[in-house]
């Protein structure tokens, strides 16, 4: 992926941010990513601050709104438009006088290591490029989800993450930028430290852009917002800014992003029954039966700690069952034709072997639930009358051979960590 063919086009820009920019107050207007916002977290979030960014990520309509027309799809991501362009009016969000990049640093708690990269415009790449490369399927609904409120509102609330091939010039520049205090500086509920710099400097630019050029990257977070900035750009081809995507730019590798797992959860499941068609393709090991959750969380953190533990974890939240040596039959279910970096994750495996054929669940957002925690999966299990499918990470090195090969991992595969804090810096399309 690496040389002068990938391309990866990085623009400065000129940003929309708070006007008032202290640290309790970002906390305050600031949210997680959209799709890691729970209904309860939305109206926590939301409940804060009238200005919340959650307002406009997430919109909600509950009644028809003056100016408002259609269903409620069309209704929220018009109430959006109409908050930003408010809130930029009332001299809440204020507009950069010049275009530029933002450094951008993100901490984690307890002395790990800090992930540091570049927030910008990154050109779309034209069809049979490498530059961007997805890992992960998407599903139409949320793209044409994330399409029209980009659309409605012609603003990239927020960003996507990308993470590019390693290049010394690229980091030397960073080392280099990072002085002085932070132009935005919050800390989000996890703990993680977010310090942004904003940068004008012609010369840094410009050497720092062309340095990224000789580089192509993988999308470590937002699929869907990439395709559906992609999709705008289709149905808009002449409008202005339609043809780049809002990214934050960091290393694969040292200094970049880890890759923590994704569960899922089947909903309306009895454990008996999923187990009994589970034994059909897998040997099933019984770690603990009619537990504490205290108890099972421990287990569940210690196979997930265990390099030398394979397979997947069946719970309901009372018993913990590992599933390990897939039939042939099972085996047989993924794709023989496949790149071999594909065929070798236990997603893959999980969904075509074990949902797919022993569990007969479609890949859909109903029939199989997503959970970014190992609590989040328990508790949608429990709340949903299902069982929770616990798997492990892929590596880093994992996405991007299957990247490269030109696959898709089945959709919400990867959560790269840590993540970029939405609402401190949007990219007004007309910039």
């Amino acid at each position: 992926m690496s040389g002068s063919a990938a391309g990866l086009e990085v623009r400065p820009f000129r940003a929309l941010t708070y006007r008032h920019r202290e640290p309790e107050h970002l906390a305050r207007v600031s949210s997680p990513a959209y799709d890691l916002v729970t209904p309860a977290g939305r109206a926590r979030l939301a409940d804060a601050d009238p200005y919340n960014i959650v307002r406009l990520i997430l919109p909600r309509v509950d009644a028809p709104a003056v100016g408002m027309e259609g269903d409620a799809a069309l209704r929220s991501v018009q109430l959006a438009a109409a908050s930003l362009r408010a809130w930029e009016a009332d001299g809440v969000l204020d507009r950069d006088d010049e275009p530029a990049l933002w450094l951008y640093e993100l901490r984690p708690p307890g002395g790990a290591a800090p992930t540091t990269g570049w927030l910008g415009a990154v050109a779309l790449p034209p069809s049979g490029s490498a530059a961007v490369l997805p890992h992960e399927d998407t599903y139409a609904p949320a793209v044409e989800g994330r399409r029209a409120l980009l659309a409605a509102t012609r603003t990239d609330l927020e960003p996507i993450v990308l993470a590019h091939d390693p290049e010394p010039e690229v980091a030397e520049l960073t080392r280099a930028a990072r002085r002085g205090a932070p132009t935005l500086e919050v800390e989000d509920s996890d703990g993680v430290r977010h310090r942004l710099w904003r940068m004008t400097d012609a010369a840094l630019l410009g050497a720092l852009t062309a340095a990224l050029k000789r580089t192509g990257a993988v999308i470590a977070d937002g699929h869907h917002r990439f395709a559906a900035a992609t999709a705008h750009a289709r149905t808009q081809p002449h409008a202005t800014g339609v043809d780049a995507v809002l990214a934050l730019v960091v290393p694969m590798g040292p200094g970049g992003l880890r890759v923590d797992p994704i569960h899922r959860v089947v909903p309306a499941v009895e454990m008996d029954a999923a187990l009994t068609a589970a034994a059909q393709g897998f040997h099933l090991t019984e770690l603990l039966t009619r537990s504490e959750p205290t108890a099972i969380d421990t287990a569940i953190r210690r196979w997930l700690d265990s390099p030398e533990e394979s397979g997947f974890l069946v719970t309901d939240g009372s018993r913990l069952v590992q599933l390990t040596h897939p039939s042939a039959e099972i085996r047989a279910t993924v794709p023989p034709e496949a790149p071999e970096a594909w065929r070798r994750l236990d997603v893959v495996l999980a969904h075509h072997g074990l949902l797919g054929r022993l569990w007969h669940r479609a890949d859909d957002p109903e029939a199989v639930l997503i959970a970014h925690s190992v609590a989040e999966a328990l508790g949608t299990a429990r709340d949903r009358d299902g069982i929770a499918l616990l798997l492990r990470a892929p590596s880093p090195g994992d996405v991007a051979a299957v990247a490269r090969a030109g696959a898709r991992m089945p959709r919400k595969s990867t959560l790269f960590v840590p993540k970029p804090r939405t609402g401190l810096v949007l990219r007004p399309l007309d910039d």
